[in-house]
């Protein structure tokens, strides 16, 4: 077996990566097959805390945009992530693995609260801890909620999972000359506008020396190659 590069990471997950096919909602063959890919990294040692978004339910910048009162939207989307954590805590323990999920918004019949050290000491028993609730506050995304747990927590990384395999100077979706950058630095993402993470969340990064690695979801086993040290997808450094 070879030997992994990192002992503990963070995963970060799009609420758009549950919909597979779907149009809204959670795609359970999806789930699965995320719950299979992260229990064959725990099961090799490595400690793997998960922030999920809830964009497949509610996305609170859209509600806002529509006129919405933005705190009041940012807070049903928190609630969003907390179903899809509960959906992925469901699909990781059905296989057998440990899995507990840390709520940022207290709600006790579902979740436990977040508390850092409780988080950490889960880890160290090789559960997987799934937080939810973004930060508990309004006008802050999951993906600052990624950065700050990352960084509470210890992780040596973030992988941030997308649908497309790395960073592109624009959206190889829409641009069939975009350029993707195997390795570049956290200042040229801000300088440069690209919607990787928001820009709170990279400064955090940046701020702490936290490495990200963008890399797409699609392509199965992409995390246990990254573990082993393949070069897979952007490193943001």
């Amino acid at each position: 077996m070879a030997k992994t590069k990192y002992k503990r990471v963070l995963l970060k997950l799009s609420g758009e990566a549950f919909m597979g096919s779907k149009n809204y909602g959670i795609d359970h063959m999806v789930i699965s097959s995320i719950a299979g890919e992260l229990k064959a990294v725990a099961s090799r040692g490595v400690q793997v805390a998960v922030v999920i978004g809830g964009g497949n339910i509610f996305r609170g910048l859209e509600a806002s945009a529509e006129g919405m009162e933005r705190a009041s939207a940012d807070y049903m989307g928190m609630l969003a992530t907390v179903l899809n954590a509960l959906a992925l805590q469901h699909a990781l323990e059905r296989i057998g693995v440990a899995t507990r999920v840390q709520s940022a918004i207290e709600m006790q019949e579902l979740a436990e609260p977040y508390i850092r050290r409780k988080a950490v000491r889960h880890l160290e028993k090789g559960r997987v801890v799934i937080f939810a609730g973004g930060t508990g506050n309004p006008y802050f995304t999951t993906d600052t909620a990624a950065a700050l747990r990352a960084m509470e927590i210890g992780a040596q990384v973030i992988f941030k999972a997308t649908k497309v395999d790395g960073v592109y100077s624009s959206d190889p979706m829409k641009d069939r000359k975009a350029k993707k950058f195997p390795e570049i630095k956290y200042i040229d993402v801000l300088k440069k506008g690209l919607h990787v993470m928001d820009s709170t969340a990279i400064s955090l990064c940046m701020d702490n020396k936290l490495p990200i690695i963008v890399f797409s979801l699609r392509e199965k086993g992409n995390i246990k190659k990254i573990l082993e040290g393949k070069k897979i997808g952007t490193l943001i450094s």
